[in-house]
């Protein structure tokens, strides 16, 4: 189980607000154990002193950094150095890099080039490149975004940003049209789970809540362009869901 996977999670401290970190945590949370947690910074600064209010509580360890030379981020060294040291421990079996910095790309690369899983999070201004070169990729803006629905009584408005929530947009639904004609049998159907891992393969950011849905159903759901079907599974606990493309939404092979 994935819950069993044990995790490194290293976060650029210079690069991500503290006001995220409950939030961060319970998702990381869902993708294996945070075996190992630090923070990297140079804590003589007054920009990470929210920081060191959430540490304790999260128990996570802060990493000494002095920037030695103006203009030249000390930090992300540190926590380049560190994920290779942990890398060659063998102590783990993935790594969280949280991050917006596109200086990260490279680590995120030489890592899953060694078998490891990485996860990214990190604001939606985080670059391309490095969104890419990680196995999934969570903007922590939707995490924020949850939590907030969560936390609202019963009858309230939800307090999610309009301009925060992506437009489903051609492009999107080509994506998923495609990974299900990928996937799909004689008769077009193809297996919900396999649609979602190959949507994330295809393209680490994707992610239902990036446009409003908590899960991927719903959202295949609210496009109209594609049939869902429920099917009893051979055990007979859960219901297995399949989708196809619409007859004439099919794309031509």
């Amino acid at each position: 189980m994935e819950q069993d996977i044990k995790l490194a999670v290293l976060i650029d401290g210079d690069n991500i607000p503290s006001a995220y970190i409950k939030e961060m945590m319970e998702e990381i949370a869902k993708y294996g154990n945070p075996t190992i947690k630090r923070i990297y910074g140079d804590w003589t600064r007054p920009h990470l002193a929210q920081w060191k209010n959430v540490l304790l509580e999260n128990a996570i360890i802060p990493m000494q950094q002095y920037g030695y030379t103006s203009g030249k981020n000390a930090t992300d060294s540190a926590m380049i150095i560190d994920a290779m040291d942990i890398l060659y421990s063998g102590k783990v079996d993935g790594f969280c890099l949280v991050s917006s910095d596109s200086d990260f790309t490279r680590l995120a690369t030489r890592l899953r080039e060694a078998g490891m899983k990485v996860y990214g999070l990190g604001e939606k201004k985080t670059p391309e490149p490095f969104i890419v070169a990680c196995d999934k990729f969570i903007y922590i803006e939707i995490l924020r975004n949850q939590s907030k629905e969560t936390d609202s009584a019963p009858g309230k408005p939800k307090t999610t940003k309009k301009e925060e929530v992506e437009r489903i947009t051609p492009k999107v639904i080509k994506l998923i049209a495609s990974t299900i004609e990928d996937l799909a049998d004689e008769d077009g159907w193809a297996f919900l789970g396999d649609v979602g891992s190959l949507l994330q393969k295809k393209q680490p950011n994707f992610d239902s809540r990036n446009y409003g849905f908590e899960k991927l159903t719903p959202l295949i759901n609210s496009v109209g362009k594609f049939e869902i079907e429920q099917r009893e599974n051979y055990k007979g606990k859960y219901k297995l869901i399949y989708v196809r493309n619409k007859q004439a939404d099919r794309l031509v092979t």
